[in-house]
This record gives C-alpha cells, structure tokens and sequence, in this order.
C-alpha cells in the first residue's frame, strides 16, 4: 500500500494544529506550576486511556526529569498509577468516582489539578475536577475537539484545536515536553533544543 499522501496529511495536521496552540495559555501554565513548586504543594494530574499514559509520563517528567537538577522539588501525584486503589473504587464505588475519591480529604489549599481528556467530556475527569473546583483549587485542562465540559470548567485551558484523538494526544505530550523543556532551560540551565 502506499501511505505516502496520508502521512503528508497526518503530519500537515500535527503543524496546523501546532501553529494554533495559546502561547499565553501555556505560560499561564508554567507560571502555575511553578507557583505551585516554590509553595511546596502538590499537582495531581490523572487522565483516562491515553491520557493515562500522559499522565503517568508527565509525573516522570516533573517529579525526576526536572526535579533532579533542582533544590525545590515538584511533586506531581498521578491518580491513574495505582491500579489497586483505582479497581478498587472502579469494583466498590463506580468508575466515575476513581480520580474524586483519592481528592477527597487529602486535597488541600495550594494543589493544582491537571486533568486531561481529548473530548473534555469523560465523567470520572470532570467529577474531580468539580470537586476540587468547589475547593478552591486551580484547574489546567488538556482537551482537544471543542474542550467539552473540561474547557468550560478550568482555569487554564491547554487545548488542542483539532478534531482528532491521535494528534489530539499527541498535542498534549508536546505540552508536557515543551513545559518540562522551559523549566530545564529557566530552571536547571539546560537547553535541549540541541543548541
């Protein structure tokens, strides 16, 4: 078979949606994150499928990848790395209450939410955030199609202009290494942009 033209289109896709990201959005996000460092809270980030993976992945990238070169640590805690305690709720209380419950008594003034879900409408997702929205925490969203519930609900939207779940999440791991990029040139005097 020859993908050739489909690639060229794929790829045409992931720039034109690239040259459409919110630069102000994204160093409104920076600027949170880092907020949240210096004040020694916590972000929770958690996401479903895919998004799961980005979130896993974004710990990593925050928790070592960063805070290995730096005195004050980030503290990311992904609420889809436990697979016990997430069946558990899943099994005992229902799928949608898997990221909500862990919040529940353990969130507290100062933490930042990072939730992400490609249509902005994933029910576990939004009933956290609603949750720590009555708390008075900050949310940053990670969405693409038109950002659904999630879009309306954050305070930072990290948004994906695309119709399209593949460059949708792909969009959402170059968020997370464009922030993590930023923070280890401003942060830890590292450039990787092989300059």
């Amino acid at each position: 078979m020859d993908f050739k033209q489909d690639i060229r289109d794929y790829i045409a896709c992931e720039i034109e949606t690239l040259q459409n990201l919110d630069v102000e959005a994204i160093n409104a996000a920076l600027n949170l994150l880092d907020e949240t460092r210096l004040n020694k809270k916590r972000v929770y980030v958690f996401g479903n499928g895919g998004s799961a993976a980005t979130a896993s992945h974004m710990q990593n990238d925050f928790n070592k990848g960063v805070s290995e070169w730096i005195e004050t640590k980030f503290r990311f805690q992904c609420l889809n790395d436990n697979i016990a305690t997430l069946m558990a709720v899943a099994n005992d209380i229902g799928y949608d209450d898997v990221f909500c419950f862990p919040l529940d008594g353990q969130l507290e003034p100062g933490d930042v939410i990072i939730a992400i879900s490609g249509s902005g409408n994933s029910k576990n997702v939004i009933k956290a955030v609603e949750y720590a929205k009555a708390q008075g925490n900050l949310v940053i969203g990670l969405t693409g199609y038109n950002g659904g519930k999630l879009k309306e609900l954050c305070d930072i939207s990290l948004h994906a202009p695309v119709n399209s779940m593949q460059v949708t999440e792909d969009i959402h791991m170059i968020f997370d290494h464009l922030m993590m990029s930023m923070f280890y040139k401003h942060l830890c005097g590292k450039n990787h942009l092989g300059e």
